[in-house]
């Protein structure tokens, strides 16, 4: 596919460790759910229809760029579509999450599990990045992402949502042989997939690792660091890779020894830590608390200049720590993004 020109290179730029007149920024889960715009949509198909439709996807997708102004877009799909194309079925139940029926529970449940042929299982999502990428007119990148294989085995494993999933982590200290095959069966099909959306259009990859922060280090580094080091080597030299594994920052120079161009950060470690773990070499994306997003503008504003400031004017993504909160006013969110797109280096 020919590479077509982007006029908002800056997060390209800054993954690559080149000098910028500011600091980009997107927000994660930017395309959904605090949106009006979505949410008529929502009301008028259910949420798989929304990730299958292409031309859905790409209207979602388009929405944040359009209304709030972030500079890149992130597909809207979700991390789930790869165990639903692996074979499980998964639900998505509104306000309540998502819903495995009958997850993995032993070496028996693996022969219902596949590698599939993403390019027949997941045709759909490289569409909707064909569609977007011709719609985007190379306005700004477009960010493809996959869910980590141990974010990924958390759902597949316990069937629902969960604060610590102790089902999943169970299985993996008890049937350690089990759940590595599992994993690698994930990574393979993520490889795949992955290499699918940047043949689409992908400019950017972004690997979230949700659950990485309920995991010790060593524990971290068997059941989920080990295989995210695949996926990594596997797609950086196509596109920049972003690992982002909320709550794992004790193996922030693990995760930058990976190959990554960049590591999302959350809000609970300060952007100097981070950096000195993460080392000079590597763009930092991050870190504002999407809570904060609730506050006064002028709070908003003022923290959102704190954090510019504490990341420095190098190497930096301006971001949220986690996703967008569905209840966050669209001109708060606004706040932020214009905050960052108005600060320049000389405010340093």
């Amino acid at each position: 596919m020919m590479q077509q020109e982007i006029k908002n290179d800056l997060i390209l730029r800054t993954l690559r460790g080149e000098a910028t007149e500011r600091t980009p920024v997107w927000m994660m889960r930017q395309a959904g759910r605090y949106l009006p715009e979505y949410i008529q949509l929502r009301e008028k198909y259910s949420f798989f229809e929304r990730c299958q439709n292409p031309e859905l996807a790409c209207e979602i997708t388009l929405q944040p760029v359009d209304i709030v102004g972030v500079d890149a877009a992130i597909l809207f799909s979700d991390i789930l579509v790869v165990p639903q194309a692996m074979g499980l079925e998964v639900q998505l139940v509104e306000k309540l999450g998502p819903l495995l029926p009958q997850p993995i529970k032993g070496p028996n449940d693996l022969q219902r599990v596949r590698i599939p042929e993403v390019n027949e299982t997941l045709n759909y999502v490289f569409e909707a990045i064909k569609l977007i990428k011709k719609e985007l007119n190379g306005r700004v990148p477009l960010i493809g992402f996959a869910g980590a294989p141990w974010t990924l085995l958390c759902y597949m494993v316990q069937g629902k949502g969960s604060k610590t999933f102790d089902e999943a982590k169970a299985f993996c200290y008890q049937q350690p042989e089990t759940a590595h095959a599992l994993l690698q069966m994930i990574t393979d099909t993520t490889i795949a997939y992955l290499k699918g959306q940047v043949a689409a259009g992908a400019d950017v990859l972004q690997v979230f690792d949700s659950w990485g922060g309920l995991l010790g280090k060593s524990d971290f580094e068997e059941f989920s660091l080990r295989y995210i080091r695949q996926i990594v080597a596997a797609l950086k030299e196509s596109v920049p890779v972003i690992v982002f594994a909320k709550g794992a920052w004790g193996s922030l120079a693990e995760m930058a020894a990976t190959g990554a161009a960049g590591l999302g950060i959350d809000w609970c470690i300060e952007p100097q830590v981070a950096r000195n773990l993460a080392g000079e070499s590597i763009t930092l994306q991050g870190n504002f608390d999407p809570a904060k997003l609730l506050a006064p503008i002028p709070v908003i504003e003022k923290d959102t200049k704190a954090m510019l400031r504490a990341f420095g004017n190098s190497r930096h993504i301006a971001n949220l720590g986690h996703g967008i909160l569905p209840n966050v006013p669209v001109d708060h969110a606004k706040a932020f993004v214009n905050t960052v797109k108005e600060y320049t280096f000389s405010d340093l």
